[in-house]
Protein backbone atom coordinates (compact mmCIF):
# COMPACT_ATOMS: atom_id res chain seq x y z
CA UNK A 1 0.00 0.00 0.00
CA UNK A 2 2.81 2.42 0.90
CA UNK A 3 4.70 1.66 -2.34
CA UNK A 4 1.50 2.24 -4.32
CA UNK A 5 1.10 5.67 -2.70
CA UNK A 6 4.65 6.59 -3.67
CA UNK A 7 3.97 5.54 -7.27
CA UNK A 8 0.84 7.75 -7.35
CA UNK A 9 2.85 10.70 -6.05
CA UNK A 10 5.62 9.96 -8.54
CA UNK A 11 3.10 10.00 -11.41
CA UNK A 12 1.72 13.33 -10.19
CA UNK A 13 5.24 14.74 -10.19
CA UNK A 14 5.71 13.70 -13.80
CA UNK A 15 2.68 15.79 -14.68
CA UNK A 16 4.35 18.86 -13.18
CA UNK A 17 7.22 18.36 -15.63
CA UNK A 18 4.82 17.73 -18.51
CA UNK A 19 2.94 20.96 -17.76
CA UNK A 20 6.19 22.91 -17.59
CA UNK A 21 7.37 21.44 -20.90
CA UNK A 22 4.02 22.23 -22.53
CA UNK A 23 4.20 25.80 -21.25
CA UNK A 24 7.69 26.35 -22.63
CA UNK A 25 6.71 24.70 -25.94
CA UNK A 26 3.79 27.13 -26.19
CA UNK A 27 6.18 30.04 -25.62
CA UNK A 28 8.42 28.81 -28.42
CA UNK A 29 5.35 28.30 -30.62
CA UNK A 30 4.16 31.86 -29.97
CA UNK A 31 7.64 33.21 -30.74
CA UNK A 32 7.60 31.51 -34.15
CA UNK A 33 3.92 32.30 -34.77
CA UNK A 34 4.80 35.92 -34.16
CA UNK A 35 7.56 35.65 -36.74
CA UNK A 36 5.45 33.91 -39.35
CA UNK A 37 2.15 35.74 -38.92
CA UNK A 38 3.18 39.02 -37.33
CA UNK A 39 0.96 38.30 -34.35
CA UNK A 40 1.03 41.81 -32.71
CA UNK A 41 0.20 43.51 -36.04
CA UNK A 42 -2.58 40.98 -36.65
CA UNK A 43 -4.10 41.38 -33.16
CA UNK A 44 -3.56 45.09 -32.55
CA UNK A 45 -3.12 46.50 -36.03
CA UNK A 46 -0.20 48.53 -37.17
CA UNK A 47 2.31 48.56 -39.99
CA UNK A 48 3.33 45.64 -42.11
CA UNK A 49 5.36 42.88 -40.50
CA UNK A 50 9.04 42.55 -41.39
CA UNK A 51 10.29 38.96 -41.20
CA UNK A 52 13.51 38.54 -39.21
CA UNK A 53 14.13 34.90 -38.36
CA UNK A 54 17.04 35.80 -36.10
CA UNK A 55 14.71 37.39 -33.54
CA UNK A 56 12.64 34.22 -33.26
CA UNK A 57 15.74 32.03 -33.18
CA UNK A 58 17.19 34.15 -30.39
CA UNK A 59 13.89 34.08 -28.48
CA UNK A 60 13.79 30.30 -28.91
CA UNK A 61 17.33 29.93 -27.55
CA UNK A 62 16.50 32.09 -24.54
CA UNK A 63 13.27 30.14 -23.88
CA UNK A 64 15.05 26.79 -24.18
CA UNK A 65 17.85 27.97 -21.87
CA UNK A 66 15.36 29.19 -19.24
CA UNK A 67 13.31 26.00 -19.68
CA UNK A 68 16.40 23.85 -19.07
CA UNK A 69 17.17 25.75 -15.87
CA UNK A 70 13.57 25.67 -14.61
CA UNK A 71 13.00 22.00 -15.45
CA UNK A 72 16.37 21.07 -13.91
CA UNK A 73 15.51 22.90 -10.69
CA UNK A 74 12.05 21.34 -10.66
CA UNK A 75 13.53 17.87 -11.08
CA UNK A 76 15.92 18.55 -8.21
CA UNK A 77 13.08 19.80 -6.01
CA UNK A 78 10.82 16.87 -6.88
CA UNK A 79 13.62 14.38 -6.19
CA UNK A 80 14.17 15.96 -2.78
CA UNK A 81 10.44 15.84 -2.03
CA UNK A 82 10.30 12.18 -3.11
CA UNK A 83 13.24 11.45 -0.84
CA UNK A 84 11.51 13.16 2.10
CA UNK A 85 8.22 11.38 1.38
CA UNK A 86 9.98 8.02 1.49
CA UNK A 87 11.44 8.63 4.93
CA UNK A 88 9.82 6.68 7.73
CA UNK A 89 8.98 8.67 10.88
CA UNK A 90 9.95 6.66 13.95
CA UNK A 91 9.42 7.92 17.51
CA UNK A 92 12.82 8.18 19.18
CA UNK A 93 11.41 6.99 22.52
CA UNK A 94 8.81 4.29 21.89
CA UNK A 95 9.72 3.35 18.27
CA UNK A 96 6.15 3.78 16.99
CA UNK A 97 5.81 4.58 13.29
CA UNK A 98 4.07 7.73 12.05
CA UNK A 99 1.76 6.60 9.24
CA UNK A 100 -1.30 8.37 7.78
CA UNK A 101 -1.67 10.85 10.68
CA UNK A 102 -1.49 8.17 13.37
CA UNK A 103 1.24 6.51 15.41
CA UNK A 104 1.31 2.72 15.15
CA UNK A 105 3.38 0.06 16.84
CA UNK A 106 5.96 -1.24 14.41
CA UNK A 107 4.17 -4.58 14.10
CA UNK A 108 0.85 -2.86 13.33
CA UNK A 109 2.53 -0.62 10.76
CA UNK A 110 3.97 -3.58 8.87
CA UNK A 111 0.65 -5.40 9.03
CA UNK A 112 -1.37 -2.36 7.90
CA UNK A 113 1.06 -0.71 5.50
CA UNK A 114 2.53 -3.77 3.81
CA UNK A 115 0.34 -6.73 4.83
CA UNK A 116 3.40 -8.31 6.43
CA UNK A 117 3.06 -10.38 9.58
CA UNK A 118 5.86 -10.05 12.09
CA UNK A 119 7.44 -12.23 14.72
CA UNK A 120 10.12 -11.48 17.26
CA UNK A 121 13.66 -12.67 17.45
CA UNK A 122 17.02 -11.51 18.69
CA UNK A 123 19.93 -10.31 16.62
CA UNK A 124 23.38 -11.81 17.34
CA UNK A 125 24.67 -8.59 18.95
CA UNK A 126 21.75 -8.38 21.39
CA UNK A 127 21.98 -12.11 22.13
CA UNK A 128 25.66 -11.71 23.01
CA UNK A 129 24.92 -8.71 25.25
CA UNK A 130 22.09 -10.55 27.07
CA UNK A 131 24.35 -13.58 27.59
CA UNK A 132 27.11 -11.35 28.96
CA UNK A 133 24.68 -9.50 31.24
CA UNK A 134 23.20 -12.80 32.46
CA UNK A 135 26.66 -14.23 33.16
CA UNK A 136 27.64 -11.08 35.05
CA UNK A 137 24.41 -11.19 37.09
CA UNK A 138 25.07 -14.85 38.00
CA UNK A 139 28.62 -14.02 39.08
CA UNK A 140 27.30 -11.22 41.27
CA UNK A 141 24.69 -13.54 42.81
CA UNK A 142 27.36 -16.17 43.47
CA UNK A 143 29.66 -13.65 45.10
CA UNK A 144 26.80 -12.28 47.20
CA UNK A 145 25.86 -15.83 48.22
CA UNK A 146 29.45 -16.64 49.25
CA UNK A 147 29.69 -13.43 51.26
CA UNK A 148 26.48 -14.20 53.16
CA UNK A 149 27.37 -17.83 53.76
CA UNK A 150 24.30 -19.24 52.01
CA UNK A 151 24.66 -22.51 50.13
CA UNK A 152 25.42 -21.95 46.46
CA UNK A 153 22.75 -23.17 44.06
CA UNK A 154 23.98 -24.43 40.73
Amino acid sequence: MFAAEIMKISRRWRWVLVYEAIGFALLVGFAWLDEVQGLPQYLFGGGSHVHDWRDSAMATLVIVYVAAIIIGLTLRLLERLRHLEEMLRVCAWCRKIGYQNQWLKMEDYFAQGFSIRTTHGMCPDCLKKVQEDTAQLRRQELEAGRASGEPIKG
